[in-house]
């Protein structure tokens, strides 16, 4: 007999005894509404031998380090230690899934590859930030739940608040989905049962104290809002987000860079398709390292051992940092070119590129999971750790006067001048232009 402690409160709590078809868990950070799920789907599958199930992502590689680590560190630890639950890989007739020995099972999976998932039947469904998929990917999932052994089949779902006029909330709103409000007090790890903070709880919700604008309003206050002031107010997430695939080896590139160290180093990789669209497939987004680290790194990526796996940028835009461009230059091989930096019209640059064009597609794109590896520092900071999270709070500075909608307010911003700099250079540049900026 395996004892293990879980004590459910207040959403929590009713999350497990939900048995409607639809029920989506929003809150602030850390509230745990993750481990909710999990705890209910690893109790459901010892109860209901033979039970199938599902946790799912919109990319298979962001559960690596989120959802299954919390699975296996501290809902099935002590399941798993005992050999009652097990891990499978997966192979060309099976997603990868735990099993446990009642025949009950949980398949790992992603929405970018879907037929692996959508090829099986499950009784309940987890989806974890279930804001990133788009409303035909949650309901293709409805889909699947028939399989039977269960008394009831469930699409359970959590996420941390975004638009006000996002698809889920609306959904919510419609009463198809039953949305629960989760809150901070309501975690153990944060508050004691009679209300006080924990020491975990003061310095974790210290950190959320210091978050600004949307983030705080979402991460800390769990509210569903848009960014005032907004600049990018074209970028759609179902748009804009390209899941994670190989890039044609004819298609051009080019790096931008944006040098840091206490603020975000940031150097992105695009590349560029026969009819001029751009595609931010590789990025480097880190504090606390020097630029010879950066290079090394991007360089052990590209040409390990000297030997180039993919076409050399054509172009190398960089900040106007000279001991940065020296250091970079000289650890890469790479000459640098100094960065288009009028403020107002690059991001009227990247604006345009934003917007549909005639044939139904916008000219900007940013791959899923693009960020080489996360930045813990930042994750664990709740600041944008990739340029794909800086995108949704980039908002103009409110205190500048008359220049509002002029001047973008400096903060969280890094990823943005990249891409600026990478979009002033496709759009902005003489275009009598011969791209001889790299020497080998």
């Amino acid at each position: 007999m395996i004892a293990r402690k879980y004590v459910p409160r207040g959403t929590a709590r009713e999350a497990l005894n939900r048995r409607d078809p639809e029920v989506l868990i929003s809150g602030p950070a850390g509230t745990g509404k993750s481990r909710a799920c999990l705890e209910k789907m690893h109790h459901m599958c010892l109860l209901n031998p033979g039970m199938r199930a599902l946790i799912v992502r919109k990319t298979l590689t962001s559960l690596g380090s989120t959802a299954l680590v919390t699975y296996r560190e501290h809902v099935a630890k002590e399941s798993l230690a005992l050999g009652h639950v097990t891990f499978y890989g997966g192979s060309s007739q099976e997603s990868a899934q735990y099993r446990y020995s009642n025949g009950s099972s949980i398949v790992v999976g992603g929405m970018d590859r879907a037929t692996r998932v959508m090829s099986a039947e499950y009784d309940l469904i987890y989806v974890q930030e279930a804001t990133e998929l788009t409303e035909t990917d949650w309901e293709a999932l409805t889909t699947r739940l028939r399989n039977g052994v269960v008394s009831f089949q469930q699409l359970l779902a959590d996420c941390n608040p975004s638009t006000p006029t996002h698809w889920l909330k609306a959904r919510c709103d419609r009463g198809v989905t039953l949305m629960l409000n989760a809150k901070h007090q309501e975690n153990p790890r944060l508050y004691t049962d009679d209300g006080e903070k924990t020491d975990v709880g003061v310095a974790y919700l210290g950190k959320l104290d210091a978050l600004t604008g949307v983030r705080r309003a979402r991460l800390r206050d769990g509210k569903w809002v848009a960014a005032e002031g907004i600049i990018f107010e074209a970028f759609d997430p179902a748009v804009h987000l390209l899941n994670k695939e190989a890039i044609p080896a004819d298609w051009r590139r080019i790096w931008s860079v944006d040098f840091g160290f206490t603020n975000p180093f940031v150097l992105q990789c695009w590349a560029i398709d026969p009819d001029g669209r751009m595609v931010l497939y590789r990025e480097i987004f880190r504090t606390q390292r020097t630029v010879d680290v950066h290079a090394a790194e991007i360089m052990a990526i590209v040409a390990p051992e000297g030997t180039w796996l993919e076409p050399r940028p054509t172009a190398v835009i960089c900040d106007h940092d000279a001991e940065g461009r020296a250091t970079f230059e000289k650890e890469t091989g790479l000459h640098t070119k100094a960065a288009m930096k009028k403020v107002t019209e690059g991001i009227q640059a990247v604006q345009r590129r934003l917007v549909e064009a005639a044939d139904g597609l916008p000219r900007l794109f940013i791959q899923r999971d693009a960020v080489v590896s996360r930045d813990t520092a930042l994750v664990d900071a709740k600041r944008p750790a990739s340029s794909e999270e800086e995108m949704p709070g980039y908002v103009w500075d409110s205190a500048s006067g008359d220049r509002i909608k002029e001047t973008p307010l400096k903060e969280n911003d890094h990823g943005m001048d990249a891409m600026r700099y990478a979009v002033a250079y496709m759009d902005l540049a003489p275009k009598v232009r011969m791209d001889r900026s790299i020497s080998w």
